[in-house]
């Protein structure tokens, strides 16, 4: 039997709730945590200038990581978009663009990570629209056979990110159709997890094929996390 914990975290481009910039911080943050795999939304990659601007590579090496970058657009000159970290070998990873027209471009990334002779993980990492009508165009687009319901993929699936959706709407209805899934008030204690400090809604969402077994699940509550980002991670770790 094969455990992995694996987080999501949305980390405001490196900006905290009291404004300041610090990739240190999360780092710090993300250290706490000690994910196996770690899916982060909204991170700014420039090349050229600092070390710290490069806020994947920065993080990754600080933790002794992989990673990947799923550019969806350019701000200032730098690559915006999600960041797969794992510890485990990443063999391969796409992004695929769900982007909906006079929208923020908006992207999914997969990787396929080598679990050390227990197969295979395909690993999603999503960040997803602010508008309901956006949303329900992007749900159709992820679960796409060429996307998340690919053959093979079936059974080996974590999909975990900023779903941006508070309420039951048709995105967390078709995921819960499709996957089991951490549930803010059963797994996690609150419904609540956003903004950190003085959380009010629940965001950040973790889905999971019915094959994989959830062993528990938790917001990470920590005084550097209170601040370091306007999201709080969700932790989660599973069985093989």
């Amino acid at each position: 039997m094969r455990t992995i914990k694996v987080a999501t975290y949305n980390i405001h481009k490196c900006v905290g709730m009291d404004r300041k910039y610090s990739p240190e911080r999360i780092a710090e943050v993300l250290e706490e945590v000690d994910a196996d795999v770690i899916a982060l939304q909204e991170v700014l990659c420039h090349t050229g200038l600092s070390v710290r601007d490069h806020q994947a590579e920065f993080i990754a090496t600080r933790l002794g990581m992989d990673f990947r970058l799923g550019e969806n657009r350019k701000i200032n000159g730098g690559e915006y978009g999600n960041a797969i970290l794992s510890r485990l070998p990443i063999v391969q990873h796409e992004n695929h663009d769900i982007t909906v027209s006079r929208y923020e471009p908006r992207g999914c990334l997969h990787a396929e990570i080598e679990l050390n002779g227990s197969g295979k993980l395909h690993f999603a990492n999503v960040h997803m629209g602010t508008s309901y009508f956006e949303r329900r165009q992007q749900v159709h687009k992820l679960l796409a056979e060429h996307v998340l319901h690919r053959p093979g993929m079936l059974g080996k699936r974590i999909v975990a990110g900023d779903f941006n959706e508070w309420v039951t709407g048709v995105t967390t209805k078709l995921f819960k159709a499709a996957f089991n899934s951490v549930d803010p008030k059963l797994h996690l204690g609150t419904r609540r997890s956003f903004p950190g400090i003085l959380p009010v809604v629940h965001l950040d969402h973790v889905y999971f094929d019915e094959d994989i077994k959830l062993r528990n699940a938790a917001i990470h509550r920590s005084r550097t996390a209170l601040v370091a980002s306007d999201h709080l991670p969700i932790v989660a770790e599973f069985e093989f």
